[in-house]
Order: C-alpha cells, then structure tokens, then sequence
C-alpha cells in the first residue's frame, strides 16, 4: 500500500513512526506497514462462494460454496493461532465473506483474541440489521469494492443492481457508526470513473479509499490486455494525487490509498522533488521503513480450504495447509525455497528490477504478475511504468 493523502498531502506526519516505537501492538492501523516486529497481516479467503460475477476475481469465485471449505472450528483455531503468533490484523475476505452465517462470530473471536478484524466486502449484502452486529463485535473496517458508478460497476461486478445495493451497504455502515471505505480497481474499463469516486467520497463522506492496480491473476489473469498502458498509469496516478490535495487543500481531507504496484512510492517522491524538496526527504525515509512489496513477509493469505499462499493472489502456490500444521509453523519454515526467496526478494530479481535505484523501497513489485506474463516468477514487473532513466539505468 503507498499512503497518497500521508506521503504526498502530509495528513500523517513522517514523525508519527517513532512516535509509536514502530511495534506493531502500539501502532495505529495505517501505520502497520512501519514496524519493526513486522508479523503478516493475514488475508482469510474464508469462502468461495458470492453472490456477484466480477469480471476481475482473483478467486474465481462462484454462486455456491465448496465442499472443502474450512469450519467454524477450524477457524478458530486458526484465530487462536494467528493470535498467538501476534498477527495484528485479520481481514475476511472471499468470495464474499457475508455469505458465511458465522462471520460475525469468528470475526467476534479474532477481536476477542487481541487482533483487529476488518472485513472486503461488495456490500450488497449489508442490511442494517447485519451492520449493527458487525458494529457490536468490534469490527474495525469494512473495505466495499465499487468500480465506478452504477452502470460501469454492475457491467463489471456482472449484476444489475449490485451499485445501488452496496451504496445501501455504505450506508447502514455508517448508520451504525462503523468506518467504511471504498475499494476501487483501476483498468481500461473504468479509469475514467476515478473523478466520479472522489466526488462520491466528499458527497457521501466516505473517509477512505484504496486504488488497486489490476493484478493478473485469477479472473484477472484473463484482462492482462484491460490493463492502463505505463503512460496511463502515470496519468492515473498523477489525477489520483492531485485529487487528494484538492479535499486536503479544502478541509475535506480523506485517506487515499494505492494498492499492488510499488512503483507509486518512487513516483509520489520525484513528484515531491519537485514542488516540496524538503518534504520529499522525509517521504523517501518512510518509503524505507515500507520496504515496498510485502508478498511472502508483511501479508500472507489462507485459502477457504487452509492453503497458506503468499497473498491471495498467489492461489496457484500454496507452502502447506493450516488443517496439517498451524500457520506459525508454516510461514517460519523457510525450507520452502519460495517463501525463503520471497522473504528478501532483493536477492533474486531480474533484469531492470535487479539495477533499479529504487529496489529499497519497492523490492521488485509483484512478483505474481512477472510471472504471468513471462513465465518467469523473478523477471521484471511489466506492469512498473517508470522509465530506464527514472530507475536509474538509462543507456548512453
């Protein structure tokens, strides 16, 4: 995650790190990624099933349940391992986790285990009644994926209706005073829709957004071509961050987000070269303190079935299942030579990657979409949109 609206408007000081002693117990949310005694943020894919059609899913999810999904028991035991191995936040995801009778209790556990329980969610299922249990139980978050307005979002999410259905989400959430956001994933398909999501955050006030870039894998693996050219990219960006300032610069400051593409952190940097020299140096130290891509080391995902993969977009390589041995176990266990890798993915990147200037504070990117399109899980990034001469290795 690249912080936009704390790195580039300043809405979080560079200060706040220290200020917390960087572990992670006594860090607010936003700053988990700037601990020192980094333990995973765990994803639960805790079903297969919803009841929506995403042209994007990267679970391939489907309108029934499988058969080998994990139980109520089996996920508690997975909390009270997670718990244990000081995981500080649990997001339930899916399919569509609402889906599951007993999200609200195994959700209840995690918070009662010490851990924080957030919740990705296409919100169509939020009634008002569901909102104030999820409230009750002490659920921190709750991430809806809109991908633009109504027209655009039901073509994408593959049901007429979803849009209306998850803007009443948005706001039984708020009704129950629960924190709410926006998840919005950025392609050719819907980039335009990027001004109408800022306008929807200050009309309904809504505080918080993430922009993901498409991640080939999944549903998506099948839309590399819908994927923004790297000028796109950079535009898309550039809107993003200038959006941001216009609500801070108003008094309507909200937090903003981009997700899956590191090169974003390099980019808001030379951007503040730029206008605010000073506040680019503080910028770049905290771009440190993030080490970029966390697959494999800051985030780690448990399938529906307790298959442990490095995020969930990494579903076609598990290190082992949590029904067998406990996922404390399995993600310490470095004699898997992936997970070993993936811990310092420095080490093992490819071609431009390998002579980037910028591979502290991006460690390479996804390694998960160099591997969909060249076969080759260390190769290059093709979806990183800075030039040779940006990343330093511009020819003569």
């Amino acid at each position: 995650m690249i912080g936009i609206s704390k790195l580039y408007c300043g809405t979080v000081e560079p200060s706040d790190a220290l200020r917390y002693g960087r572990q992670s117990s006594q860090m607010p949310s936003h700053l988990l990624q700037f601990s020192k005694d980094k333990r995973p943020v765990v994803v639960w894919n805790m079903t297969r099933k919803c009841n929506l059609k995403c042209v994007h899913c990267y679970a391939h999810a489907r309108d029934e349940s499988s058969e080998d999904e994990m139980s109520t028991e089996d996920g508690r035991r997975l909390i009270e391992d997670l718990a244990g191995f000081g995981v500080p936040v649990l997001l339930f995801s899916g399919g569509e986790p609402l889906v599951r009778k007993d999200l609200p209790d195994l959700a209840a556990y995690a918070v009662e285990n010490g851990m924080r329980a957030v919740i990705s969610t296409n919100g169509t299922l939020i009634s008002r009644e569901k909102a104030r249990t999820l409230k009750e139980i002490g659920l921190s978050y709750v991430g809806i994926s809109l991908d633009g307005m109504e027209d655009i979002n039901d073509r994408f999410r593959g049901v007429r209706g979803a849009f209306k259905k998850a803007m009443e989400g948005i706001e039984n959430c708020q009704a129950a005073g629960i924190k709410v956001g926006l998840r919005f994933t950025i392609n050719k398909f819907n980039v335009d829709e990027i001004p109408k999501v800022f306008d929807l955050l200050e009309e309904r006030n809504i505080p918080r957004v993430c922009f993901y870039h498409l991640v080939y894998s999944g549903r998506g693996s099948e839309l590399v071509e819908e994927d923004l050219s790297h000028e796109a990219s950079r535009e898309a960006v550039n809107l993003i961050m200038d959006r941001t300032r216009d609500l801070h610069e108003r008094g309507k400051p909200k937090e903003v987000l981009t997700v899956d593409n590191h090169a974003d952190g390099p980019f808001v940097y030379m951007r503040l070269q730029d206008e605010d020299p000073e506040r680019a140096m503080e910028v770049y130290d905290l771009l440190k303190m993030n080490e970029g891509n966390n697959s494999g080391r800051g985030i780690g995902c448990v399938s529906w079935n307790g298959d442990v993969h490095a995020d969930q977009f990494w579903r076609h390589y598990s290190f082992g299942n949590v029904l067998e041995r406990p996922f404390s176990e399995i993600w310490t266990d470095t004699s898997n030579p992936l997970l070993k890798q993936l811990k310092d993915k420095k080490e093992y990147v490819k071609g431009r990657c390998a002579q980037c200037r910028w591979l502290n504070i991006c460690a390479g990117n996804f390694r998960v979409r160099a591997e969909a399109v060249t076969g080759d899980v260390w190769a290059p990034d093709p979806a990183c949109y800075l030039t040779d001469e940006e990343i330093g290795i511009a020819l003569a």
